[in-house]
């Protein structure tokens, strides 16, 4: 499985998810209050140091208010 760190795919998860923390009027460190974790955690996810898995994704999207779903189809639509 090639490396996904870096991908276009992976960018637009990251800006997807820069987008709705931002949309919901959120810091980094109120985010990571509300997942129980270091501030620090939210900053290596958005720099795209860390990868997202598919139930943190799910987390996120419940604590940020958007369609999960939704959300996937337009980081898969961007690639094309």
């Amino acid at each position: 499985m090639v490396k996904t760190l870096g991908t276009e795919r992976h960018k637009a998860l990251i800006a997807l998810l820069v987008e709705k923390r931002e949309a919901a009027g959120l810091t980094q460190t109120e985010l990571a209050a509300k997942l129980g974790e270091y501030q620090s955690f939210v900053a290596r996810l958005e720099s795209g140091q860390r990868r997202v898995d598919v139930v943190e994704f799910l987390e996120l999207a419940e604590l940020l208010n958007f369609d999960p779903a939704k959300a996937i189809r337009q980081i898969v639509g961007s690639r094309n």
